[in-house]
């Protein structure tokens, strides 16, 4: 996340902290990422530079498990995204 615009990365950071609260985020900030794997979530973000995404699992008892983040430039999420963030969540798990 640290390369991405300071905007972007503010938003998302207020989102994360919504969500170590224990928030419900929705539709048009977040959306469920079954295409990555049960639990999986994204947080959206549009910057005039771009559309940006973070995948995160809220599963866990006591943590936000931040795991992908990159700048989205084509309508559907690309697979090799979608890839990559399977493998990162199931380092991290």
């Amino acid at each position: 996340m640290r390369n991405l615009p300071e905007d972007v990365r503010r938003e998302f950071g207020k989102a994360i902290f919504d969500l170590q609260k224990g928030a419900k985020l929705s539709m048009p900030s977040s959306r469920p990422m079954a295409s990555v794997a049960p639990g999986v979530e994204e947080l959206r973000a549009k910057a005039r530079s771009g559309a940006y995404r973070v995948f995160y699992f809220t599963r866990l008892e006591t943590a936000v498990l931040i795991f992908h983040a990159f700048e989205k430039k084509t309508a559907k999420t690309p697979l090799h995204e979608v890839e990559l963030a399977r493998k990162r969540l199931k380092e991290m798990l």
